[in-house]
């Protein structure tokens, strides 16, 4: 579960995407010329240039997710980058603003607060304060309108959505080319890994499919914006996910709308900001007056406010493709638990669907980078082992072990709170996709499952990285 650049770590290549060793952004340097030169001084309160025309002090260099995105040098998979727009103090600073614009009366300014929050952190937050996953829900919800928060959903919808296109997405793939490997494209990590580090080749093998963040972007400044009768740059829309790259997806300029003037998801947060939010105010969840999750897209309200998409943590990609494309393409049921076999580590498992005696469909689930960097390498060298989809995480055991989940408390072993999260997350109600509510987005939003719009929402593109090759740059 490791949080922090690769490069405190080289003996251990499974949580990042090259070491972070070889930042290229460039910095303007006022330079002045001195017959004596310059001395720095480094002081209480920041570092000092002491010349000829005076002391002067030093401004600090900024680097931002724009940046970072930009650039062919370093990222990780896991790691804290010092940013300016997606942290905790700028959230509770657009909150405070906004509650200061609510109190003077200017409506003009005032902006509607929605959160979104993912399965993942649910389980850790639960976890971390010893509640059930509903009651969590509840808790959060209270505290985050307590902040000034006038929305707070869930992911349902966005899950269901992703899982309905990426499953159709596949099976137009195999039916144009079957011998096409396609891999999961849900994890910011991963994908960030695949254009910085092997670009054109990979690429066409991944899923167009959004994620359920960036899904949910579109749904809170489209969908949303319009049920309430505002445009979607007047809405401030934050998530609460469980791994620092969801910061880097929502940065993306593919998910920037010149529709509505903002990006879809401003503000990403993560499971372990929340606690420290809380630990600041030396409070728990349990403190707060709880609230309920809100539903606005149907009249229709789901069951329940938290669900689980199939087994696996990850939102089920492997395990629900498969069972449609057996249907679908083979005309064959499957059982409703699908039994991966585990090869080389329990990060790396496959399935097989066998018709007439020839195995007519392979799947396989990837966690961590090891497991990706030895796919990856396999597709490559043309001997991969013939899978036809690949769930692809960047994170050892998936999401439920994302890089920004709450760490354990009282020296537990990772892998033991991994297992802990794992029985909770068994105990949700499953989704199933095709459902009233999906069936309504797509008709009265999207024209229709398959439509333009649909594959203009729901689905984006990727864009190789040019790297630079420097004594610095490790390949691996």
């Amino acid at each position: 579960m490791s949080r922090f650049s690769g490069a405190l770590q080289l003996t251990d290549l499974d949580d990042f995407i090259t070491p972070s060793q070889e930042c290229i952004k460039p910095v303007m340097i006022d330079k002045t010329k001195s017959k004596t030169g310059a001395k720095i001084t480094v002081q209480a309160d920041g570092y000092y240039e002491q010349s000829e025309s005076g002391k002067q002090k030093l401004q600090k260099v900024e680097i931002t997710l724009q940046d970072c995105l930009a650039c062919s040098g370093c990222i990780t998979s896991a790691e804290g980058v010092l940013i300016t727009q997606q942290s905790q103090e700028e959230l509770l600073k657009v909150l405070r603003e906004n509650q200061t614009l609510k109190a003077s009366g200017d409506n003009d300014q005032v902006r509607t607060i929605v959160f979104t929050i993912s399965v993942q952190p649910l389980l850790s937050l639960a976890h971390r304060y010893d509640l059930g996953v509903e009651e969590a829900s509840r808790y959060l919800a209270g505290y985050l309108r307590q902040l000034g928060a006038d929305y707070v959903l869930c992911t349902k919808i966005a899950d269901d959505l992703a899982l309905l296109e990426c499953r159709q997405e596949f099976v137009e793939r195999f039916r144009d080319n079957a011998e096409l490997s396609m891999l999961s494209s849900s994890c910011p990590g991963w994908v960030c890994y695949a254009e910085k580090t092997h670009g054109n080749f990979i690429l066409p093998h991944i899923a167009t499919t959004r994620s359920p963040q960036q899904i949910m972007g579109v749904l809170v400044k489209q969908l949303l914006a319009e049920k309430l009768g505002v445009p979607g740059s007047r809405i401030y829309h934050a998530t609460i996910m469980p791994c620092y790259d969801k910061k880097l997806e929502a940065s993306r300029e593919d998910f920037y709308s010149e529709v509505n003037g903002s990006r879809d998801v401003d503000c990403v947060i993560t499971s372990i900001e929340v606690e420290q939010m809380l630990q600041a105010e030396e409070q728990t969840l349990q403190q707060f007056e709880p609230s309920d999750i809100d539903w606005p897209w149907t009249d229709q309200q789901p069951e329940f406010p938290v669900w689980a998409h199939e087994a696996t943590m990850s939102g089920g990609y492997a395990e629900h493709i498969f069972k449609y494309a057996a249907k679908e393409l083979f005309s064959e049921e499957t059982p409703n638990e699908l039994q991966f076999k585990a090869l080389r580590n329990r990060d790396f498992s496959e399935i097989s669907l066998e018709k007439d005696g020839k195995t007519v469909l392979k799947f396989a689930i990837a966690n961590g980078f090891r497991n990706i960097q030895n796919l990856v390498q396999k597709l490559k060298r043309g001997k991969g082992p013939g899978y036809h989809f690949v769930e692809v995480m960047a994170c050892p055991s998936g999401c439920i072990n994302g890089g920004a989940q709450v760490r354990p408390t009282t020296g537990q072993h990772v892998r033991e709170l991994t297992q802990q999260l794992e029985e909770l997350y068994k105990q949700l109600p499953r989704s199933n996709p095709d459902n009233s509510y999906t069936k309504q987005i797509y008709t009265d939003f999207l024209d229709g499952a398959h439509t333009d719009k649909s594959l203009e929402l729901l689905h984006t593109s990727y864009h190789a990285v040019e790297k630079l090759n420097t004594a610095l740059n490790i390949k691996w």
